[in-house]
């Protein structure tokens, strides 16, 4: 099973070796706390944080 990795950048989590979303290649495995993204245009944790596209976020991501 591959671990999962957060973008340092944008701190989306993901099994690549590219962020999907930032397209960065600066990951790390060193993270912590997860948020989930289902619909970012009305949720307001989203637009406090920045996010843009829907998906799985790493909360700290050092």
């Amino acid at each position: 099973m591959a671990r999962e990795m957060a973008c340092r950048k944008c701190k989306f989590i993901t099994t690549g070796k590219v962020c999907p979303a930032c397209k960065s290649s600066d990951l790390t495995r060193d993270w912590n706390g997860i948020i989930l993204v289902v619909d970012p245009v009305n949720s307001q944790i989203a637009k406090t944080l920045g996010i843009t596209e829907k998906g799985k976020y790493a909360i700290k991501a050092t």
